[in-house]
C-alpha cells in the first residue's frame, strides 16, 4: 500500500478525535463522486492497522436518468475491493435536496440497524462545511446553524454519523483520486445550478476566493469547527440551568422559574427556551417563537403568549412561566 500525507491525516484524526474505536464495524456511504471514492479508498487502506469490518452503501434517489448506472459502478467497486455491498433504492424519485438528505439518511440508518453497524460515515469535507455555513448564514441562523457540519453525532442509540474528512478539502479529495486512478463517477447534477448549494460551490465561494480571501474555504471551515466547541459549551450549560429552573404543577404541566431565568445571560435564556419548545413543539422552534417564550421572563405577571403549534400557551404567574394546553 502507498502511504500519503492524507493516509497519515485520517489516522491522525481518528486516534486525536476518537471517531472509531478499533475493530468495530463502518457503514461507509458511497455516492461515486470523488470525495466519497477518498473516503472509502482511505478507510479500507487503514483497516489491517483497525480492524474495521467496512462496508459500502450506496442509495439511488432515482432523480436522474444515469442513476441505476450509478449504482452498478459502486456495485462493481465493492466486488474490486472484496468489500459488501448494499444497495437501497426510492420507490419514487427524489426532486429536493432535503428531501433526498432526509430519505439518505433514513436509508443508510436502515441498512446499519439490519446488518449491524456502528457507524455510517460519510464524505463531507472542509469544502462541504464552508458551504454549509454560507447556506445557512445566508437563511439565517444562530451558532448552532453556523457550525454546520459535525464530527459525530447520533442517529439512533446505537449508531453514529461520523464524517472524518471535516479537515481535507474538496482539492485534496480530487488529487487523491487522481493519484490513486479511482474512477469517479461524475454526478450531473453538481452542475445545476437551480440548486443553491450548487451556485455556493461554483458561483459564490471562487468569487469570494478571487476577490476577498484565497483562503476563504479554509477559514469558513475553520470557524465552524470553532463554533461546534462553543455550542456544545452552551447546549450542556442551557440543559444544566433548564434543569434548575424546571419544575411542575399540580396538574403535571411544566413551569419555569423566572427568578433563576433571570440571573443567567440572555444567550443562555434563549437557549432554555429553545431546548423546551423543541420538546413541546411538532416542528423546530423559530426565533420568534423563542423570543417570544423568552420575553416572558422579564414580562409582567399574567402576561401570556398567544397559541404555539401544537396548541400551547405559556403564562406568567408570579415566578413562574406556566407552560399549559390552550384551551379549546
Amino acid at each position: 500500500m502507498i502511504w500519503t500525507p492524507l493516509h497519515a491525516k485520517i489516522h491522525r484524526t481518528n486516534r486525536d478525535r476518537h471517531l472509531f474505536a478499533r475493530n468495530q464495524k463502518l457503514l461507509v456511504a458511497v455516492s461515486g463522486g470523488q470525495d466519497s471514492l477518498c473516503l472509502i479508498k482511505l478507510l479500507l487502506d487503514l483497516q489491517p492497522k483497525w480492524g474495521w469490518d467496512v462496508g459500502i452503501a450506496h442509495c439511488d434517489h432515482r432523480w436522474r436518468e444515469d442513476s441505476q448506472a450509478n449504482a452498478h459502478h459502486v456495485e462493481n467497486l465493492a466486488q474490486t475491493w472484496h468489500t459488501p455491498f448494499y444497495l437501497q433504492t426510492a420507490n419514487e424519485p427524489i426532486n429536493s435536496e432535503a428531501s433526498a438528505r432526509n430519505w439518505r439518511y433514513q436509508a443508510l440508518t436502515k441498512i446499519a440497524q439490519v446488518n449491524n453497524y456502528q457507524y455510517i460515515v460519510t464524505g463531507h469535507t472542509a469544502s462541504d462545511r464552508a458551504e454549509t455555513l454560507l447556506y445557512n448564514l445566508m437563511r439565517g441562523t444562530g451558532a448552532d446553524g453556523l457550525q454546520a457540519l459535525t464530527w459525530q453525532r447520533s442517529l439512533t442509540e446505537n449508531i453514529i454519523l461520523v464524517r472524518p474528512l471535516l479537515e481535507v478539502t474538496r482539492n485534496q479529495t480530487q488529487q487523491f483520486c487522481q493519484e490513486f486512478n479511482l474512477p469517479i463517477w461524475e454526478d450531473s447534477t453538481n452542475q445545476d445550478l437551480q440548486y443553491a448549494r450548487n451556485r455556493i460551490r461554483r458561483e459564490l465561494l471562487p468569487y469570494l476566493k478571487q476577490n476577498f480571501n484565497p483562503q476563504v474555504e479554509k477559514n469558513l471551515a475553520q470557524t465552524a469547527e470553532l463554533l461546534q466547541a462553543e455550542v456544545e459549551y452552551l447546549e450542556q450549560t442551557a440543559h444544566q440551568c433548564r434543569l434548575e429552573a424546571s419544575a411542575k404543577t399540580d396538574h403535571g404541566d411544566l413551569q419555569l422559574n423566572r427568578r433563576i431565568l433571570k440571573k443567567v445571560p440572555l444567550a443562555l435564556q434563549r437557549r432554555v427556551m429553545r431546548q423546551v419548545l423543541q420538546e413541546i413543539l411538532p416542528n423546530t422552534p423559530n426565533f420568534e417563537q423563542i423570543e417570544k417564550l423568552t420575553a416572558l421572563i422579564t414580562a409582567p405577571n399574567r402576561s401570556q403568549t398567544d397559541p404555539f403549534p401544537g396548541e400551547w400557551t405559556a403564562i406568567v404567574q408570579d415566578d413562574w412561566i406556566n407552560i399549559i394546553p390552550t384551551c379549546v
